[in-house]
């Protein structure tokens, strides 16, 4: 038998003091520990400075304007051959030209299913007054009557301006895109709702495919399905198409398990459970997809102008062209008429169930006898359209676009005449004082160093694999032969996002900390997100002239709601137990916002920086049809002179690799921030 001897406890030993890595004894792990990234990114910052000093001017990579690459020879060398042996080649007679005669057989049928009747053109199916029957009669039906006045006036006030033909292209062109757009969006929708590995396979795609501004699509779809509606209704599908796909997935996915496990419990099949659960759960999601994809297709659709798509696009680009103020306001005014009536319907579609709910089902005992009475007249207007000249084609001359443009044009000589030392002080203020010194140090450092500079900025802000991301894109970049240029829109893209982010730290903070004011602002940050980016040009070149200060302050107009709110839902998202710690403890208001509220919302910040980003880079190469020249230029000068379509090709993937660039590094800043 074996007796247990307790032993005696044993004293412990004291911990050595923590190492704060402020004493005399702090070792050298905890000093590195205490810098933070912003102190190496001012010294990354400061070396450039240094060696700018030392080694400016040389290995710049500038290119003259009539200079071209070995890539862009062979871009225009491909360009040839395709163009040769279009009708020939197997994969285009078979492919390309087949897809290309579906979409332009659907966009001429609908086309011409609305067109406004002319010389030699017989009644078309449908005449202006069966459009605005069929406009008002769905609005009222997805919607209410509220909707259905906005839709007939809207459409009404598009024939006042004299631009009825115009917009029923443009019209034509986004529904047909639209419609093309959602035969596959919302079926990869639903199965990246469905399946994990489908999902993580397709998000790098799409965000991809939303990181590309709307130019870069035009010049590869001209290559193989020429320039016109077709090209045009093609680029608009695909950049149509991710966020019907990314709301879909996100619907499916919204879904609580406890439904489809009872729907699995009572023996639903798979089919039967996506088409009776999941489905009608999440329609109203579906609907504000199919929301965010037809504001997509409009806005591509202005800009496909570029590649001869009809419609109010090429009413603005001639304008824009010549300098025509009024003629571009006009019609750009009619493209947010349509954008307003087209979201503002889609969105009461989304809700329209909900509505019904809350009314207890009441609203369908009396609504069901005024829609059918309400389709009967619109079958009758219809028939009016199809049988009479008066009903078919818009009434009146344009009176109205007429007038609207004559304002315009006095309103841009008075504001040249008596804003200009104004609006030249301001513009020459920000160019001379940030612009110019910040273009000069990126377009005369050495290549080699503004590569290293952005590479070591990746890694530190976004990570290893940011960094490689930047050393791949600034590689390819130097390849594509458009240093110069890239740079210059880099630096319009950077010095334009600050500004946007200034802007919607400001107003962000005010719109998170007042509700009021939130109410105030929201609805003119949401209609500023339905206007095209055409739009945003219309008013800057009265101001600022065919500049590329134009295209900043519009880009700056452009990007700043999205920041403005992302920042001010963050703000909002702060505990108020936390405020009211920090103001119990005497805090003031300055000191809640910067020492509470911002450092909080850091991943709301860095989520804006990311959109301002894209948001900016895809309006300042827009500014190339105002004089915004670099990477934006070269893009339109390759649609206009077939000498520099490989050029203009190359700067189009210049873009790409700017934003995705942007995109991984902020996307990457702010995961590591929110961890």
């Amino acid at each position: 038998m074996t007796v247990a001897v307790e032993k005696p406890e044993q004293p412990r030993k004291p911990e050595p003091p923590r190492d704060t890595g402020t004493g005399p004894g702090a070792t050298p792990a905890v000093r590195r520990r205490k810098v933070s990234r912003g102190m190496v990114v001012a010294a990354v910052l400061l070396g450039w400075l240094l060696l700018f000093a030392l080694l400016r001017g040389r290995h710049t990579l500038a290119l003259a304007a009539a200079d071209l690459t070995d890539l862009h020879r062979w871009f225009n060398e491909a360009n040839d051959s395709i163009g040769a042996n279009r009708n020939s080649n197997p994969l285009f007679l078979y492919f390309f030209n087949e897809i290309r005669l579906v979409i332009d057989t659907l966009v001429t049928f609908v086309q011409e299913l609305i067109s406004q009747p002319s010389a030699g053109r017989p009644l078309p199916q449908i005449g202006w007054l069966g459009v605005v029957g069929i406009a008002g009669y769905v609005s009222w039906a997805v919607g209410n009557w509220r909707v259905a006045l906005l839709a007939v006036a809207g459409f009404t006030f598009m024939g006042l301006q004299g631009l009825w033909q115009e917009s029923m292209d443009t019209l034509a062109l986004t529904l047909s895109a639209v419609f093309v757009a959602l035969l596959f969006a919302i079926p990869l929708g639903v199965w990246a709702g469905l399946s994990d590995r489908f999902n993580r396979i397709v998000t790098p795609l799409l965000d991809f495919m939303q990181t590309m501004p709307t130019f870069v699509y035009l010049a590869p779809l001209t290559l193989f399905f020429l320039i016109g509606g077709a090209s045009a209704t093609i680029a608009t599908v695909i950049y149509a198409a991710p966020p019907a796909i990314r709301i879909t997935a996100h619907a499916i996915r919204s879904v609580p398990r406890t439904t489809v496990e009872a729907a699995d419990s009572l023996g639903a099949t798979p089919r039967q459970a996506l088409l009776k659960v999941l489905l009608p759960m999440s329609k109203r999601t579906v609907v504000m997809g199919v929301n965010q994809s037809i504001m997509a297709a409009l806005a591509m659709v202005t800009i496909a102008a570029l590649i001869d798509a009809p419609g109010l696009g090429k009413t603005v680009v001639q304008a824009l062209q010549s300098l025509d103020v009024g003629t571009a306001f006009n019609a750009g005014l009619a493209i947010v008429v349509m954008a307003i009536v087209l979201d503002r319907v889609t969105t009461a579609a989304s809700t329209r169930e909900e509505s019904a709910r809350r009314s207890g089902g009441r609203l369908l005992t009396w609504r069901r006898p005024l829609l059918a009475g309400g389709a009967a007249v619109t079958a009758v207007l219809v028939y009016l359209s199809h049988t009479y000249v008066w009903a078919a084609r818009f009434p009146g001359e344009g009176g109205l676009g007429s007038s609207i443009a004559s304002a315009a044009d006095a309103a841009t000589t008075w504001a040249q005449d008596n804003l200009s030392a104004l609006t030249n002080a301001f513009r020459d203020a920000l160019t001379n004082g940030l612009l110019n010194p910040f273009q000069t140090l990126l377009t005369d450092s050495p290549w080699w160093l503004v590569a290293v500079v952005l590479i070591a900025l990746g890694a530190v802000l976004g990570g290893p694999r940011a960094g490689v991301t930047t050393a791949v894109c600034v590689g390819l970049l130097v390849g594509t032969g458009v240093w110069s240029d890239a740079m210059t829109t880099l630096a319009s893209t950077v010095v334009a996002t600050v500004l946007v982010m200034l802007l919607g730290i400001a107003f962000g903070v005010w719109m998170g900390r007042s509700l009021l004011v939130d109410r105030l602002l929201r609805p003119t940050l949401d209609a500023a997100q339905v206007m095209p980016p055409f739009v945003y040009l219309v008013p800057f070149l009265a101001l600022f002239g065919a500049t590329r200060f134009t295209a900043i302050v519009a880009a700056i107009v452009y990007a700043a709601p999205v920041a403005i709110k992302i920042i001010a839902d963050g703000v909002r998202a702060v505990p108020a137990t936390t405020v009211e710690a920090a103001t119990s403890a005497g805090c003031n208001t300055w000191q809640i916002i910067t020492k509470v509220q911002l450092p909080m919302s850091r991943s709301a910040l860095t989520l804006a920086t990311n959109q301002g980003l894209i948001y900016v880079l895809s309006m300042v190469v827009v500014g190339g049809l105002v004089g915004a020249g670099a990477l934006g230029y070269d893009v339109v000068a390759g649609f206009s002179q077939g000498q520099l379509y490989g050029k203009g090709l190359a700067a189009g993937l210049a873009i790409v690799l700017l934003g995705v660039m942007f995109d991984r590094i902020t996307q990457a800043a702010a995961r590591r921030v929110s961890a």
